[in-house]
C-alpha cells in the first residue's frame, strides 16, 4: 500500500526545503561535498560562547557583555585537510550591524585561540564591504567590489579593471536574509560571487607573499553585536595551485 504522508509533514517539508538542503545531485555530479553535517560543529574548532547549531543552521553570535563579547574576531576553523584550489558555495545571513566572512587559504595563529589570518571573502550586514577580497593580518582591503585588482609585491594592490559600479552591484544583495556565496580559489586569482554576480576578482602576483594552500574558517567579528547565520557548505576541490605555471 502506498503510504501518504500527513499533510502537516507535507507543509512543513515544503514550507522549509533550505533548512533540510546540503547539495543536489547535480553537484555531487560535478564534485562537489558538504562539510557541514546539519547536526553538530564536530568538524570544526570553536568558541562555544559564540558559535552553535540551531535548526540545523551554524550560529555565531556575539554580545555586548560577558563570555560572547569578543575582544578579538573569532573564528570556526574547519578542521579538514588543508585546501588549496577550490570553489567553495554556501548561504549566509548577517545582522545589520554584523561583519563576517569566509577566509581560505588561511592558517591559524598560536595565541589567542580561534585566530585565524589569511584571504577573506568579506560580508557584512549593511553590505558596505559584502563580495571585496579582505586579508585578515595580510594586507587589508585588496580589491573593492566591482574590481578586479592585482596583488604586487609587498602585498601593495592595483586596481586594474572596474567591470561595475559597486552601488550597482549592492542592489545584488539582500539585507538580514539570506544570500548565496561562491568562491573560487584557481591558480592564485580569487573570485568572488554573490547571488551569482561577480563582486571581485583578485590576482595575486606577490610572489613570497601570497599563500598557495591553507584552512577554511568563517569569522565572527568583534565590536557591536551580532549575529551571523551559515547553511549549505558546500567544497570542490579542484586542481593545486603548485600545478598552475
Amino acid at each position: 500500500m502506498k503510504k501518504i504522508l500527513p499533510a502537516l509533514t507535507l507543509a512543513v517539508l515544503f514550507a522549509c526545503p533550505a533548512a533540510f538542503a546540503q547539495i543536489d545531485d547535480k553537484e555531487k555530479d560535478e564534485g562537489f561535498v558538504q562539510i557541514f553535517n546539519a547536526a553538530d560543529l564536530n568538524d570544526f574548532s570553536y568558541d562555544p560562547n559564540v558559535w552553535s547549531i540551531k535548526d540545523k543552521i551554524i550560529v555565531g553570535q556575539t554580545a555586548a557583555e560577558g563570555p560572547a563579547k569578543l575582544k578579538y574576531n573569532t573564528f570556526l576553523i574547519w578542521k579538514g585537510e588543508p585546501v588549496e584550489d577550490f570553489v567553495m558555495r554556501f548561504d549566509i545571513k548577517v545582522s545589520k550591524s554584523g561583519n563576517s566572512g569566509l577566509q581560505y587559504r588561511s592558517w591559524v595563529l598560536p595565541d589567542p585561540p580561534y585566530r585565524v589570518n589569511g584571504y577573506q571573502a568579506d560580508f557584512d550586514g549593511s553590505h558596505n564591504h559584502s563580495g571585496i577580497m579582505y586579508a585578515e593580518g595580510f594586507g587589508g582591503i585588496l580589491c573593492q567590489r566591482g574590481k578586479e585588482s592585482v596583488i604586487e609585491a609587498g602585498r601593495k594592490s592595483r586596481t586594474v579593471n572596474e567591470f561595475a559600479a559597486s552601488a550597482d552591484l549592492k542592489q545584488k544583495l539582500k539585507t538580514e536574509d539570506w544570500n548565496s556565496y561562491e568562491v573560487t580559489a584557481e591558480g592564485f586569482t580569487f573570485t568572488h560571487k554573490i547571488n551569482g554576480e561577480v563582486m571581485s576578482i583578485t590576482k595575486d602576483d606577490d610572489l613570497s607573499g601570497r599563500k598557495a594552500g591553507g584552512i577554511l574558517a568563517f569569522q565572527a567579528h568583534a565590536g557591536p553585536p551580532m549575529t551571523v547565520e551559515i547553511k549549505n557548505i558546500r567544497l570542490k576541490r579542484i586542481k593545486k595551485s603548485s600545478e598552475v605555471q
